[in-house]
C-alpha cells in the first residue's frame, strides 16, 4: 500500500501549506530528520539567517547583521557569517491531545549570539517572547495554548583557550497550537521571527531591535 495513504488528509494539507510559505530570503530553509516519539506524525525544518559577504550585492542592513558585514569585510567573497539559528517543528495526532488543545503542535528552537553584556539585561527574555507573540499577531497566524523559555547561555573560555572571547547566546524554545491545518502563516511568522533574533531589518512597529551582535 502507498505510505501516502496512511498520512491522515489533515496533515497532507498542512504540509501543503508549509510548501505555500513565503519565508525571507535571508533564511536557508531546509527539512531535517523529525523527532519520532513526540508525535504520530511530524515533520521539521532548519533554518540558519546568514550575513552575506561584502561581495554579494546585498543591500546594507542595520543593527547586529550590519556589523557582521562589516567585520567580514576581510573575507573573500562567498563567505557567509552565521547570526541565527533555527529550528520548526509541526506535530499531527489524529486522536487530539489534551496538553495541545488540539491535534497539531508546533515546536520551535531560536539561537542568536549576541555581546556578552548584554547576559545581564534582565528583559532580553521578556523581549524574545514578545517577539515570538508579535510575529504570529503581524501574520495573523490565529494560535492558543502558546508557552516557552528565553534562556541565555554565558560562554567563557579558560587555559589554553583564554584568548577567546566571552560570549552570550539568546535561545528561545516555545510551542503553541495553531488553530486549523492551514500553517502557510505560521511558518512565515518563524521566518520573520529567526531574522529578528539575527537582527536583520525590517521590523514590524513595535517590535523592540536586538542588542548588538558580539564582532567575531
Amino acid at each position: 500500500m502507498n505510505a501516502l495513504a496512511q498520512v491522515p488528509p489533515d496533515f497532507l494539507h498542512a504540509l501543503g501549506t508549509l510548501r505555500k510559505a513565503q519565508c525571507r530570503s535571508e533564511l536557508r530553509l531546509a527539512e531535517i530528520p523529525a523527532p519520532a516519539r513526540l508525535a504520530p506524525f511530524a515533520v521539521a525544518l532548519g533554518a540558519e539567517v546568514m550575513a552575506p559577504g561584502p561581495g554579494s550585492g546585498t543591500t546594507p542592513v542595520h543593527g547586529p547583521a550590519a556589523m557582521a558585514l562589516a567585520a567580514a569585510s576581510g573575507i573573500e567573497d562567498g563567505d557567509d557569517t552565521e547570526l541565527a539559528t533555527g529550528r520548526f517543528i509541526l506535530l499531527h495526532d489524529p486522536e487530539g491531545s489534551a496538553v495541545w488543545d488540539g491535534e497539531f503542535r508546533i515546536v520551535t528552537y531560536i539561537r542568536a549570539q549576541l555581546e556578552p553584556e548584554m547576559g545581564n539585561d534582565e528583559m532580553l527574555g521578556t523581549v524574545a517572547w514578545t517577539w515570538l507573540v508579535e510575529a504570529l499577531e503581524n501574520h495573523k497566524a490565529p494560535y492558543r495554548a502558546a508557552g516557552g523559555t528565553a534562556t541565555r547561555v554565558l560562554s567563557e573560555s579558560f587555559g589554553t583557550l583564554s584568548d577567546r572571547p566571552g560570549s552570550i547566546d539568546i535561545e528561545l524554545r516555545a510551542s503553541w497550537t495553531p488553530e486549523s491545518s492551514d500553517v502557510t502563516a505560521h511558518l512565515e511568522a518563524w521566518s520573520d521571527m529567526v531574522c529578528t533574533f539575527a537582527g536583520l531589518p525590517p521590523l514590524p512597529d513595535g517590535v523592540t531591535a536586538l542588542p548588538r551582535r558580539r564582532r567575531n
